[in-house]
This record gives C-alpha cells, structure tokens and sequence, in this order.
C-alpha cells in the first residue's frame, strides 16, 4: 500500500499552483484543462503523485514537452 502521508504534501502543491497560477478557473475547469494537457502526453492513470506534481508544474510553466526524468531528478519532498 503506498503511504496516505504523500496526499498531504501532493494537495498542498495542488492548491498551490492552483491559487498562484490559475486563481480564476473554478477546479473542475483547472483539472479538465490540466488532464487533457496530459492526456495528450501520457495515460494519466499512471504517475503516480511526485511525478503528477511535475508535470503540473510544467503546465502552469506553459511548457509543452515535458522531461519529467530530467526534473524527477531535482524532486525532493519532505
């Protein structure tokens, strides 16, 4: 079973990028927005939450190829 801990760290970044990137998009429009980013790059039924918060973060960046191994690499979480 993975840790329940990771959810905490995982929706503190969420709401995060959420209220500094995109404060006027309601929450289903911020997630229908992000997930159909990814959907175009990857299945998103699999990252798991470290590797989520990279590529939403490269979302709010505007980016358009994501190197997720490249930034898994500089991910660190307490």
């Amino acid at each position: 079973m993975r840790d329940p801990e990771r959810l905490e760290t995982f929706y503190t970044q969420l709401k995060k990028v959420h209220q500094e990137k995109f404060p006027d998009w309601r929450f289903g429009q911020f997630m229908s927005n992000f997930l159909g980013w990814l959907a175009q790059k990857r299945d998103i039924f699999f990252p798991e939450e470290d590797e989520m918060l990279v590529y939403l973060k490269q979302f709010a960046r505007g980016l358009k190829k994501p190197n997720v191994a490249k930034a898994m690499e500089k991910v660190v979480f307490k």
